[in-house]
């Protein structure tokens, strides 16, 4: 028994011999790794991040995470409640973005409705648009096929995965995940949806109704962008009048032809929501933006140096001024920052649907806006413009209108 128990001794602390030497020649090894084979090793673990960051903040989330990756931190600066006590004081006032009745604005009741969206454009850059009459399950089968999109296996989104940014459809994370130091906490798709029968078939095939029910949302929120429109117009006095009548007809012609953008966004939960943001303050580059959200929010806008949460109202679109017609009206209408916060309870689902002329358009101040007392403002642009800027710097804020002003 004794002999016994001395041989097992003897086996264990020659094991332990073994471990000790295994460990100095692993510590010799990497003690002795050149600097270059220490940054290669770096570098190739960097790179897999990326690779892994590169397919999505939904693909992160199905992997298991509990803390937000040093990828999507802000700086201390830019995040998002750096500034709560502004929000705070915000909901006490009970301030909210002027609603618009688009069914007023149709009936007798227009001239008053028209001065509220002047107004709303003016102050706002913003407006809650209600009774806009695209049915109810339309919007609600949106929501529903944008959700179940997302809830694809990861290797059926990828299938749309590019950096081509004419691309008729695409799939892709963060705001420009191309040009983007920091990311931020979205996945987005992306659809050209002009002229419609030539691009649905690029659409994702999966689920088995997207491409039908995305299509049936994208022509009825063409059809109500132009309603929209005409009343813009009328409201900066460029129409409404027999005398302006052929050039109410150019004009709604150019926009019928004109070019949409529809961006379906997803802002999966977030662990960390206070480090980081769904998308960074930014203008849209077009003429209106009509936005459907769900019922979480997540929007916000800034109004008068203070950030404003939007609250969704059922079936409504949230309709901002983009870039273009703060152009084309020469300043009177302003194109105002947004961004999105994140929680870390529940996903998150938008689609915005952004509308311009075509691509090949330039858009310039309307004529009849400049005088003296109001003189040219903004150089001509257009999309192409608009692609090689983002595409040459990793875009902030209003940095790309701001470059189209003229001193």
């Amino acid at each position: 028994m004794h002999q016994n128990l001395l041989i097992i001794t003897q086996f264990i602390s020659f094991l332990y011999s073994l471990s000790l030497l295994s460990l100095q020649h692993f510590t010799f090894g990497y003690c002795t790794m050149s600097p270059a084979m220490v940054m290669a090793a770096k570098t190739k673990q960097n790179d897999n991040l990326e690779s892994q960051y590169q397919k999505g903040v939904k693909h992160l989330c199905e992997n298991g995470i509990n803390k937000v990756p040093k990828k999507y931190i802000l700086p201390v600066s830019d995040r998002p409640n750096m500034k709560d006590r502004e929000l705070i004081n915000v909901k006490k006032q009970n301030l909210k973005l002027p609603i618009i009745d688009f069914a007023e604005l149709q009936g007798s009741n227009r001239p008053q409705v028209l001065k509220s969206l002047a107004n709303a454009c003016e102050q706002y850059g913003f407006f809650q648009l209600v009774n806009h009459g695209i049915p109810s399950d339309v919007i609600s089968s949106m929501i529903d096929v944008s959700t179940r999109f997302f809830e694809l296996p990861f290797e059926e989104r990828a299938k749309y995965m590019s950096s081509d940014m004419q691309s008729p459809v695409r799939c892709g994370t963060s705001f420009n995940q191309n040009k983007d130091d920091v990311f931020c906490w979205r996945d987005f798709l992306k659809l050209m949806c002009n002229p419609i029968s030539d691009v649905v078939p690029h659409w994702p095939s999966s689920p088995v109704d997207l491409r039908r029910l995305m299509a049936t949302y994208a022509k009825e929120t063409k059809y109500l962008f132009l309603m929209i429109m005409v009343s813009i117009l009328e409201s900066l006095g460029l129409v409404g009048t027999t005398e302006h009548k052929t050039e109410e007809d150019e004009i709604l012609k150019d926009f019928e032809d004109g070019s949409q953008l529809m961006v379906v966004n997803c802002y999966p939960p977030c662990p960390e929501p206070n480090l980081t943001l769904g998308i960074p303050p930014h203008s849209d580059y077009g003429f209106l933006t009509l936005l459907l959200q769900d019922e979480v929010e997540g929007l916000q806008i800034q109004h008068q140096d203070k950030w404003i949460n939007v609250e969704p109202i059922a079936n409504a679109f949230v309709v901002n001024v983009g870039d273009h017609l703060e152009i084309f009206s020469n300043g009177k209408y302003k194109s105002v920052l947004h961004r999105v916060s994140v929680n870390p309870m529940k996903s998150r689902i938008s689609v915005a649907s952004l509308h311009s002329l075509p691509f090949n358009y330039m858009v310039k101040p309307s004529p009849k806006l400049i005088n003296e007392e109001n003189p040219r403002g903004y150089k001509d642009t257009d999309f192409s413009s608009f692609l090689e800027y983002i595409s040459s710097c990793e875009p902030k804020r209003k940095n790309f209108l701001e470059s189209r002003k003229l001193c």
